[in-house]
């Protein structure tokens, strides 16, 4: 939004902002924040940063845990829920020691060198992303964990299972179980609440492509965004989610972003759409291609398919995440690819025909992950299977123009599938890393903070107890 600091304060004179707003992320992908006076910025802000506690952020391998953050200007937006006229920032994490660094495990630095890593092998210039938020809005959430309590209630106003409610005035247009794909009003009681999000997405630089009621019937939404750099669109994912997450507060309901918190309803992913330009022009296009995709596509497919299970540590790093990629939900479950097939890990939409709209989706992904550590991973694996050349054809990734799942047994056992679990993802990316080194984009640091991380959620969900198990096994 900035360039100069000039800028910024004649910015907040001319707007009467009081207050600025840093954001920064952990590892986890959070938000924290603090704030100061827009009186209190200076060059020395900028310069000499404001310190912070590292180790309460997630990064388990700083020995010691004092580090700063710098604002970045150029992230600059106007937050639209604070009642006080405030400007958020996003801020980049630095080291300190003898001289001050950029922090190796700053989730943001990571996608910065990502991309430059992309130019300096030559091989495109432009990586595009464009990812499509599902998410289901709520009206209740509650949950107690304690030693002789677990429960969970959730409750959706247009959920099928209030259609007997009699307490409160009820006029019926329940949504069905899976009935929920583009339903019309009165049935989409969201509608409106999901025109001011998609509304005030747009206000702030996030340009959508469209929005509309997916088919879990308890209140799943989808906003599709436009395309954009990854670090540009890493940013953005974090103020859509910022956004779609506080506009609802705002009227009284609630998001979230879980896989799968429904049981037995449809789970809500992150497919990503990606795309890779130099000097201008589309990479992925060839007349005479598959599917109208390049060798350079292909052999991007080709790395990401390689390396999809590493991938899924930093791409689904839930242990919720694998509720959902289980048969049956459209969610992938199976190493392959093919033209508008749901079923694949990646899949060419059929729409997109044109040279400047030919892409592929990731479509395994979801929104507990950190935006700049998933799309990074994504852009080292397809940059890899190019690099590589790694043909997912020879590799027996595909195509698989079918439903998988109408395959034999014996067919579908030739394909491999992803993890199972977030324990197998944890897994995978000890055992395949190393493309991920690669100019220095993620280091060990951060890959092994990321396996602790998710090593201790596998941990901490497997030694508790569920309802599930008392209603399996109380009674042996």
């Amino acid at each position: 939004m900035f360039k100069s600091i000039n800028e910024v304060r004649d910015f907040c004179i001319d707007n009467e902002v009081r207050l600025i707003d840093f954001k920064v992320i952990d590892l986890m992908g959070k938000w924290h924040h603090l704030t100061i006076p827009a009186s209190r910025l200076s060059e020395e802000t900028l310069e000499n940063g404001i310190g912070f506690d590292g180790s309460s952020y997630g990064f388990l391998t700083v020995e010691k845990s004092d580090m700063v953050f710098k604002p970045d200007i150029s992230s600059a937006f106007v937050d639209p829920f604070n009642s006080i006229p405030t400007l958020n920032m996003i801020g980049n994490i630095y080291s300190l020691g003898d001289e001050t660094s950029r922090f190796e495990g700053d989730p943001r630095y990571v996608a910065q060198k990502a991309e430059k890593y992309m130019e300096h092998t030559g091989i495109a210039d432009k990586a595009l992303f464009g990812p499509e938020f599902e998410f289901y809005i709520l009206d209740h959430i509650s949950y107690v964990n304690s030693p002789n309590h677990m429960e969970v209630y959730l409750d959706s106003q247009q959920a099928y299972w209030n259609t007997g409610k009699k307490d409160i005035k009820n006029l019926g247009f329940k949504v069905h179980h899976k009935k929920g794909y583009h339903v019309d009003i009165p049935y989409d009681v969201n509608f409106e609440l999901r025109n001011n999000m998609v509304l005030m997405l747009e206000e702030h630089g996030v340009g959508v492509k469209y929005h509309h009621s997916e088919v879990g019937g308890p209140g799943q939404l989808e906003i599709e965004v436009s395309f954009g750099g990854l670090i540009e669109m890493a940013d953005k994912t974090m103020i859509t989610k910022y956004i779609i997450k506080n506009e609802a507060i705002n009227h009284g309901k609630t998001v979230t972003f879980m896989p799968k918190p429904f049981f037995g309803e449809a789970g809500s992913g992150m497919h990503v759409h990606m795309q890779l330009f130099k000097d201008g022009k589309p990479l992925f296009y060839d007349d005479c291609g598959y599917s109208h995709l390049s060798d350079t596509a292909l052999y991007a497919i080709g790395g990401i398919l390689k390396h999809a299970p590493a991938l899924m540590a930093f791409t689904n790093p839930s242990t919720n995440s694998y509720k959902r990629l289980v048969p049956g939900y459209e969610a992938p479950v199976s190493i392959c690819f093919a033209t508008a097939n749901r079923s694949s890990v990646i899949r060419i939409p059929g729409y997109a025909k044109s040279p400047d709209a030919k892409r592929f989706e990731f479509r395994p992904s979801d929104a507990t992950c950190n935006p700049y550590l998933a799309y990074s991973a994504l852009l080292m694996a397809m940059l890899d299977g190019i690099k590589s050349e790694i043909d997912p054809v020879k590799e027996g990734y595909g195509p698989y123009d079918i439903n998988i799942f109408d395959l034999s047994e014996e067919e579908r056992a030739q394909i491999k599938g992803l993890p199972k679990s977030l324990e197998e993802a944890a897994d995978a990316l000890e055992r395949d890393y190393e493309f991920l080194l690669k100019g220095g984009v993620f280091s060990l640091g951060i890959i092994n903070d990321q396996i602790k991380q998710i090593r201790r959620d596998a941990l901490r969900v497997n030694i508790t107890p569920s309802p599930m198990e008392y209603e399996m096994y109380f009674d042996l």
